[in-house]
């Protein structure tokens, strides 16, 4: 009952508009543009439930304002563009439409066939033989840091366990982690300048080098806290990209060189099958 009054009242309110006449509308329409014609169907379900009568009736008009402009628009280049152009728009549209459903069609079926299983041997056989293409492109840092009170009562045992290198001090660091304010133990993976300039907001792009250096250790004092940072290594930009780092990236591309593998076998595949069943064939 809500959308046929939404509908009554917008076409009450589009009559007193200049789109058209009273007696050239046909009954069913909502509106007309030229002999393009907008009908109750198709604006259904356009008004939120629950919209106001007033804020119903201003989404109806604004919706078929949007549409009659597009349709004089279109009717107007329609009569200003040139054949040709238009014949090239319409090729244009046509390879499109191609383009769209081939598209759709081989998604899914490389969705259902291609090998999606990456092995650790897969991506490091890939890694070993295209290395070289995979460089830098900022500066990659291996660190752990603590941020803790400066007043706190163990200050001393957490900065000697943290610069140990052993196992059992950085747990034993871990089961108390509640007392930081923030910290990151595994010195292990690298990470990128942003995630660092984000987590120890002294260091800026100016002064990176005083605290970013190759097995470098210090404490930084903040106003109420202090910074314990252990650099472990250093990778400048333009070098080969570590393993580690850049693993999620080759499990990607190699699941997209299948995929393009698997897209040239079915393109060989169809055309061989249409061949052999007289549907494809090269005049000479």
């Amino acid at each position: 009952m809500k959308n046929n009054a939404i509908l009554f009242l917008a076409a009450l309110i589009l009559s007193s508009c200049s789109y058209f006449k009273k007696e050239e509308q046909q009954p069913e329409a909502v509106a007309r543009v030229n002999n393009s014609y907008l009908y109750p169907e198709d604006i259904n379900g356009i008004v939120p439930v629950g919209t106001a009568k007033e804020d119903s009736i201003a989404i109806v008009k604004a919706y078929v304002d949007r549409w009659a402009s597009q349709k004089l628009l279109y009717h107007a280049a329609e009569v200003n563009l040139g054949e040709e152009q238009q014949r090239q728009y319409d090729d244009l549209v046509k390879q499109y439409q191609v383009d769209l459903y081939t598209k759709a069609y081989i998604e899914g079926l490389v969705k259902r066939s291609v090998d999606t299983l990456v092995t650790d041997e897969n991506v490091k056989e890939y890694y070993d033989s295209y290395k070289e293409n995979f460089r830098t492109t900022e500066t990659l840092v291996r660190l752990k840091y603590i941020k803790l009170d400066k007043d706190h009562p163990k200050f001393k045992t957490i900065k000697t366990k943290f610069l140990s290198n052993k196992k059992k001090d950085i747990n034993e660091l871990n089961d108390i982690s509640i007392q930081f304010k923030s910290f990151a133990f595994n010195d292990s993976t690298w990470v990128n300048m942003n995630q660092v300039y984000t987590k120890l907001p002294f260091i800026t792009p100016d002064n990176r080098d005083k605290y970013i250096s190759n097995n470098m250790s210090y404490q930084y004092p903040d106003s109420l806290d202090v910074y314990i940072v252990k650099v472990a290594k250093v990778l400048n930009k333009n070098k080969i990209s570590p393993y580690e780092y850049i693993r999620p990236t080759l499990v990607q591309l190699i699941i997209n060189s299948r995929k393009l593998e698997l897209v040239k076998k079915l393109e060989k595949e169809i055309t061989d099958d249409a061949i052999k069943n007289n549907k494809y064939e090269i005049y000479k």
